[in-house]
């Protein structure tokens, strides 16, 4: 009987282990003035290939009139305290 609950706890938490989020932490810029910023997003789900990052980052920035630069790096973990103050406002902005 222990087994069997075991079991089923196991199959019921997997899901949620699979949809964790991703962060991809950025460079962008705005031009006439430049502007340049270091930010994070979080990506819903597991974190994606690099291109498909970057499709999804493009397409937030653009809304915000910014460019991506490039991505700095994808990590399901949470960014630390220190990451989390670099990027400021633009934590979890787009």
């Amino acid at each position: 009987m222990k087994h069997a609950l075991l079991i089923a706890l196991l199959v019921i938490g997997m899901p949620a282990a699979a949809q964790a989020d991703c962060f991809a932490q950025y460079k962008a810029k705005q031009d006439s003035p430049l502007r340049l910023h270091f930010g994070i997003a979080r990506l819903s789900g597991a974190c994606p290939d690099r291109s498909t990052a970057e499709s999804q980052l493009r397409a937030r920035l653009a809304q915000g009139g910014w460019q991506l630069l490039n991505i700095v790096s994808l990590s399901p973990d949470e960014p630390g305290a220190k990451q989390k103050a670099n990027a400021g406002e633009f934590y979890l902005r787009y």
